[in-house]
Order: structure tokens, then C-alpha cells, then sequence
């Protein structure tokens, strides 16, 4: 039988995701630390929590969290991408005389992404190196946002998470969506496996840009996204997928397969 492993960080998707696993027939094993007990290693089937403790606790079990590199989301063609962005340094960042929006480039909480004017408002150089790695992208309006849970080059379930900036939850707690909605974001999602490699389990973000079109947000590690009004239990579908033995990845699965992080 499969584990969810979760982190001793309690939230409200990592609740939703436990009962999504014991509905799947899963065991669920919560840590209380960042070490596996040794008994509980020969049968976890995903990981979900805070992406350092994510890969800290796939190290320790020899997996792979199969992720997207920093520069996928900048080397998109520009019709999936809808506006400038490159990878850069933090001390770049600081010195644009424009405002830019910069968020760090490994997907990792360091300082909020958002957009920056002339570098005001950046984590000074003591909390963050100026040789700290950053997107910097033109910034833009984006009138709704939706999350994609993929799995293998298909979109398995989506949500609605901002629109005009603000959460897009409704009253009753439902992430309400059009069909013009879902098919408009479906239709980016296809376009991107038609013209890209994409990791075969990934979360990727699909915005409409105010007088541009629809395109790629960012991508996120499914082992630690948000769920918002997504399906959990295919959300599990997708964490299943991105967990993999190091001795067991597949040639194409190699390729998505960051280093194995440090055991601490």
C-alpha cells in the first residue's frame, strides 16, 4: 500500500490531501521532524509539504521530485509566455532602473514576487546575495489566473486561484469557473505540450494577460502547490507521478530530475 508522506507544517491543503489519500486507500504519515522513521521507507508513493522539506525527505529516501529548471518558463516561446522575462542576479534586479517584477528563480519563498520599482523593496544584500538567482519579468496585468495539475502531458484537474489580483474563492468556499474558462485555459495548456517539453508531473499556472491573451503564469513543483479548488484525489495522481526511485527513472524522467538535496 502507497504513503503520502506530510509535513509537520499543518495547512489547510495539507488536511485536504490527507483525506484525499485515505479515500485513494492510502496510508498517511505525517512527520514530526524532518527524518523518515526506517521503518516507514519502502512504500512511499508521494510527498507533499514545504519544497524544502519535500526534497530534504526525498534524499533521505533516495527519489526524485520531478520538477522544471529555472529557465523553462523564460525559454517558452513568446506566444506562451506573453511578455519579457529572463533569469538574472538578485543584484541586477536591484540595480533596474524600471520597475521589473523579480521573484526568486528556484520557486522558493526567499521574498514575495512582485513587481519592484528601481529594486525598492528587494531583501537587502545581508538576507539575500547579490549572486542569488531571480526571474525578472516585464510586468503585466493579469485579469484571472488558474492552477494546473498535469500529469504526462494532460491537464488532470484546474483552478481558479486569483482574479483581478484577489483570491478567486467564493462566499461558500467553491472556486467558481466558466466553461469559456476551462476551455480557454485547456486550449494554452494543449498548446504548450504541442510546442515544449513539459516535466511529466508538474503544476503550471495559465493567466489571461490583460490586452495580450492567455498565457503561462509560472510553473510550480506539484510536491509542494497549492490546491485551491483542484480535485485532490487527482491532484495525488500527479504527486504519484513526480515521486520516482532514482534507480527506477526512465530516460525522459531523468531529464526532470533535479539533484538529490542534502540529508540533514
Amino acid at each position: 500500500m502507497s504513503t503520502l508522506i506530510l509535513s509537520p507544517r499543518y495547512s489547510e491543503d495539507s488536511r485536504v490531501m490527507r483525506a484525499a489519500a485515505i479515500r485513494a486507500g492510502w496510508n498517511v504519515l505525517r512527520l514530526s521532524g524532518w527524518r523518515v522513521p526506517e521503518d516507514e521507507t519502502d512504500s512511499v508513493g508521494a510527498i507533499y509539504g514545504e519544497p524544502s522539506f519535500a526534497e530534504v525527505i526525498a534524499g533521505q529516501l533516495g527519489i526524485a521530485l520531478l520538477d522544471a529548471p529555472q529557465e523553462w518558463l523564460p525559454e517558452l516561446p513568446w506566444s506562451l509566455r506573453q511578455r519579457d522575462i529572463r533569469v538574472s542576479t538578485l543584484g541586477e534586479a536591484r540595480r533596474c532602473a524600471e520597475a521589473a517584477f523579480v521573484k526568486p528563480a528556484d520557486g522558493r519563498k526567499g521574498f514575495a514576487g512582485a513587481v519592484y520599482q528601481g529594486g525598492r523593496g528587494l531583501p537587502s544584500v545581508q538576507a539575500c546575495p547579490d549572486e542569488t538567482a531571480v526571474l525578472i519579468a516585464e510586468p503585466v496585468r493579469w485579469e484571472a489566473e488558474f492552477r494546473c495539475f498535469i500529469k504526462d502531458g494532460a491537464v488532470l484537474t484546474m483552478s481558479p486561484y486569483l482574479r483581478d489580483g484577489e483570491l478567486a474563492r467564493a462566499d461558500d468556499g467553491s472556486w467558481p469557473m466558466t466553461s469559456a474558462e476551462a476551455d480557454a485555459v485547456t486550449a494554452c495548456a494543449e498548446r504548450l505540450f504541442a510546442e515544449v517539453p513539459t516535466p511529466p508531473a508538474i503544476v503550471v499556472d495559465i493567466g489571461l494577460v490583460e490586452g495580450r491573451g492567455w498565457a503561462v503564469v509560472e510553473a510550480n513543483s506539484a510536491f509542494g502547490a497549492g490546491v485551491y479548488g483542484c480535485d485532490p484525489e487527482l491532484v495525488l495522481e500527479v504527486l504519484a507521478r513526480g515521486c520516482v526511485a532514482r534507480t527506477e527513472l526512465s530516460g525522459n524522467d531523468i531529464r526532470w530530475a533535479p539533484p538529490s538535496a542534502d540529508i540533514i
